[in-house]
């Protein structure tokens, strides 16, 4: 996921530096993903920790001394649970053309009515795009204008959020003491920021016509990326498969690493993205899913609508399968539901999952579940949560 954003900032004029922040601890992976990119994009890329979960507004303020300190004109701010084709280039120009020099810009775009108020609503000045109101998932309808998550700021913003930091801390002091949850610097950016700046001319929007849409569950990571290997399809055709003489079969976008090792009777896509040293046996079927590095899909296995997870091995002639949970075809502003994992005391049907060194066994079906990592399976399941 994070790799398309550093690709989208590393493409901007002028961009020094790309950082991470975030609650997570650092781990083996995220420092070798992190240094495999610095070499890649030629950009110096860091991470920082938060001390605790700060929201948005909390974590860019926590560190805003590492954010001014190369001085820098402005800075864009992209939250990592989306996909998007990132149109900061022409954000940059949208904020040149439009309102103050000091001014700020939210990326939005078109939701249908329902589902607008699953979202933070936008209303603008259709002349000037200004924003003049900003609500954040409200419970009637506002604005058909959805934020996007993905802003383009400069150091002013850090004013605004500070003004709501110094208030934080006036409310800690009159409030009986807590456990310790409610921190002064947890600054939610969108109701606490935008909400007070709407009407002030000092924020608009950028509405995108290219695609976007949420990453809230594991279902959507496959709808995010049958839209990234779309965006291939116009402006990476290198990156993606094709058929030729000696190689498996290829229907539709098909991303391949080349470390991958798959037999030319294999049967492959749509929309499927296939990792480092993959091995797909003789007449194995993918579909609508992604298959993590060091998998292992022996013969004749069929896989739709799936995440096969790192070192996984699914046996001769076994059938992994999950539900799709894509967004309405007939609707062109519709967005993926983030669907709840239950419903009514039931798995909810979704995308199977199988964690990192899960063994399927020959000639058995899992269909709609979710298998955690380590798990060594010896029969077939339906709608289940293998523990």
């Amino acid at each position: 996921m994070l790799q398309h954003h550093i690709e989208a900032c590393a493409k901007v004029p002028n961009m020094k530096e790309i950082l991470l922040i975030g609650f997570y601890q650092p781990n083996e992976e995220l420092n070798r993903f992190l240094l495999n990119a610095q070499q890649e994009f030629k950009i110096s890329i860091r991470y920082l920790q938060e001390y605790a979960a700060l929201g948005t507004g909390g974590g860019i303020y926590h560190f805003r001394d590492q954010i001014v300190s190369g001085s820098p004109e402005a800075f864009f701010v992209l939250n990592a649970d989306v996909c998007s084709a990132f149109p900061l280039t022409e954000m940059l120009s949208f904020q040149k053309e439009h309102g103050e020099p000091n001014s700020f810009v939210i990326l939005g775009t078109t939701a249908n009515r329902k589902q607008s108020m699953n979202y933070g609503c936008i209303v603008e000045n259709e002349e000037s795009n200004e924003v003049l109101h900003y609500v954040e998932k409200p419970s009637t309808f506002v604005s058909d204008i959805i934020n996007c998550g993905i802003y383009l700021f400069n150091p002013d913003i850090f004013q605004h959020i500070g003004a709501v930091f110094q208030k934080n801390q006036q409310d800690m002091l009159l409030e009986e003491p807590t456990n310790g949850w409610h921190r002064a610097e947890a600054i939610r950016l969108e109701q606490d920021i935008f909400t007070a700046l709407a009407g002030q001319g000092k924020l608009y929007v950028y509405k995108t016509l290219s695609f976007w849409s949420q990453i809230k569950s594991a279902g959507s990571a496959i709808y995010a990326s049958r839209l990234y290997l779309n965006q291939y399809h116009t402006t990476h055709p290198e990156r993606l498969a094709s058929n030729k003489e000696g190689g498996p079969k290829i229907t539709g976008n098909v991303y391949i690493h080349p470390t991958a090792n798959i037999d030319p009777t294999a049967v492959l896509g749509p929309n499927v993205s296939i990792g480092t040293g993959v091995t797909i046996g003789a007449g194995v079927r993918v579909r609508e899913s992604i298959i993590l590095h060091g998998a292992n899909l022996q013969d004749h296995c069929c896989v739709l609508n799936s995440i096969v997870g790192w070192d996984s091995t699914i046996g001769k002639w076994a059938r992994v399968e999950g539900t799709p949970s894509d967004p309405n075809p007939n609707d062109p502003y519709a967005k993926i539901d983030s669907e709840t994992l239950f419903r009514e005391g039931k798995l909810t049907p979704s995308i199977t999952i199988l964690g990192c060194n899960v063994t399927i066994p020959s000639e058995v079906i899992i269909l709609n579940s979710i298998v955690l990592p380590h798990k060594d399976l010896n029969r077939g399941f339906k709608n289940q949560i293998i523990l």
